[in-house]
């Protein structure tokens, strides 16, 4: 039996992004859902680098904007970016002036860091190497404390419902009150990326592409999918598939240098910036030694000369739990996925294809980091067009009240089992890591295909049960994102036969001059069959 929760507008997802749309909401009603126990949840959390936000004394909008443009190498939407540069310096002066807890120095100006292909330091910081988790507790007192946010934890968005393709309400499942169709007209997905497609990466646990799944079976519009970022300095701790603890990019703009197994610094070679190099260049550098048998590590102690061990509290505490002392010692490092560039395609609004849903932050595509994101361009971004959201959101004119009974949830028959759900997931990861990552071809792309339509296919046949609980059926929801997810970026990777930023082709591995266009593609764009576990719910 499905509860029926009439909502004026529902967020989905309980980071940097979905939290602060909540509040630019208030004081109109919104219910915000997270499939994690507590508020402070995604990669936004996690985040150690900072945001960046041309309000140095000496920067402006302008140099922000071409650094990106650089970054971003050639597939940028230049007046997105401008947007973003010109706004965010704004948004981040009225954040420091509501009182969140920015590193500041002794007269209240903000500390500025230099990060990877920056031209001055613009890095805004709180709690040292710890920014994500500062604000977003920050931001989540704040939300508890707002009467008009309605919050439900451990609730896993499934589905939108839709009539005439327009949003009538979304179903998800909660662990105290079983299936819910929340029935509105407005949805704001805020889920976060995709990293967990791949065996290794730095995001959290839940970063299962669930709300790129959700609009792709919604038939959104998709934007950029190919391009999936490696942050190239991840704490390497072997035997373990848990996300591996990043080493922020903000360590080497204090200067930490790779080395070699020879104790060789090595980057000055590869590129004039050396280790401030963009991150793409830097990742692949590593990759292709770690290919090669090589081992890299990273030393911290230059950077902690020159910062003191009080500005890293977060990546020592990372080393010492994998049994490293990052302060006598290199640290061995490898890349992992950290950032999707693509997503769901939005305008300057966060509106997306679908009337009645929005996405911003990670899980959006609005075009501002093209082919390779600029360093702490994400936390911005989250800001920015969170903002945007809200502001769109209490002009849309109210819908009438939305009447009837919920439609029908998709209806499920078979005995699948999480342990069975996570084996078929760990496969997808360890597939998508081999032949869809920082090195690629059309063979291992292929092979990519056949593997995860041979998953699909698994995934189908064992079903899930109709009294499944709660986590059953959010396990197997995350099985079923992952995959969908997982053939949407490989078959974006197949269709861009060129190397640019992220996307490297190795039987491609030059740029197209022009460059080939930035696609957008929807789940019918889909060469191969859906089974109907990955397909839209029926009306």
């Amino acid at each position: 039996m499905t509860c029926v929760r009439d909502a004026e507008i529902v967020v989905v997802g309980s980071g940097l992004a979905g939290l602060l749309t909540a509040l630019r909401l208030a004081p109109r009603p919104v219910t915000l859902l997270t499939k994690t126990p507590g508020l402070a949840s995604g990669s936004s959390d996690l985040a150690q680098g900072g945001i960046a936000a041309a309000v140095g004394a000496d920067d402006l909008p302008a140099d922000h904007t071409e650094d990106t443009l650089e970054a971003g190498a050639g597939l940028c939407c230049e007046a997105m970016v401008r947007l973003l540069a010109e706004e965010g310096a704004r948004e981040a002066k009225a954040l420091i002036a509501e009182g969140l807890p920015f590193d500041l120095d002794s007269t209240g100006v903000p500390l500025l860091g230099r990060e990877g292909a920056h031209r001055r330091p613009r890095i805004l910081h709180a709690g040292g190497d710890a920014t994500g988790h500062t604000l977003v507790q920050a931001l989540v007192e704040k939300v508890r404390a707002t009467p008009s946010i309605q919050v439900f934890g451990r609730a896993f968005a499934l589905d939108l419902a839709l009539e005439n393709g327009r949003v009538t309400g979304l179903f998800a499942s909660h662990e105290d009150q079983g299936m819910v169709f929340h029935r509105c007209a407005r949805v704001v997905l805020a889920t976060g990326g995709i990293g967990g497609i791949y065996l290794r990466t730095t995001n959290p646990l839940e970063a299962t592409a669930d709300g790129l799944a959700i609009a792709a079976r919604a038939g959104a519009r998709l934007g950029d999918l190919e391009f999936m970022q490696f942050h190239p300095t991840a704490l390497a701790v072997p035997g373990t598939d848990k996300p591996m603890p990043l080493m922020t990019e903000a360590l080497r703009g204090e200067g930490a240098t790779l080395l070699d197994s020879r104790g060789h610094r090595f980057m000055p070679a590869e590129h004039p910036l050396a280790e401030l190099a963009p991150r793409d260049i830097l990742a692949r550098a590593v990759w292709r030694r770690l290919q090669a048998g090589d081992t890299v590590s990273l030393d911290l102690r230059p950077a902690l000369a020159k910062a003191g061990h009080g500005r890293f509290p977060t990546v020592l505490a990372f080393c010492k739990d994998a049994g490293y002392d990052a302060t006598t010692t290199p640290v061995p490092i490898a890349p992992a996925a950290h950032y999707h560039m693509g997503g769901i395609a939005t305008d300057a609004d966060g509106r997306t294809s679908v009337p009645g849903l929005w996405a911003c932050g990670e899980v959006a595509c609005t075009g501002v980091h093209g082919a390779n994101r600029l360093a702490s361009n994400s936390l911005l971004e989250a800001i920015v067009f969170a903002r945007r959201v809200a502001d769109d959101l209490a002009h849309y004119p109210a819908p009438a009240t939305l009447g009837g009974q919920a439609p029908d949830a998709q209806s499920h028959t078979g005995t699948g089992c999480t342990a069975q759900f996570h084996a078929i997931a760990r496969a997808l990861r360890q597939a998508m890591y081999d032949h869809v990552a920082l090195w690629r071809d059309g063979a291992g792309l292929g092979r990519a295909v056949a593997r995860i339509d041979a998953l699909a296919r698994q995934l189908s046949a064992l079903g899930l049960a109709a009294n499944a609980d709660h986590a059953t059926i959010e396990c197997w929801g995350e099985t079923r994102n992952l995959l969908l997810a997982g053939r949407l970026v490989t078959h974006a990777a197949l269709l861009r036969q060129e190397s640019r930023g992220a996307h490297f082709r190795a039987d491609f591995p030059t740029p197209s001059e022009p460059p080939l266009p930035r696609r957008f593609l929807t789940i019918s764009d889909l060469p191969i069959p859906i089974s109907d576990d990955l397909a839209p719910p029926q009306p």
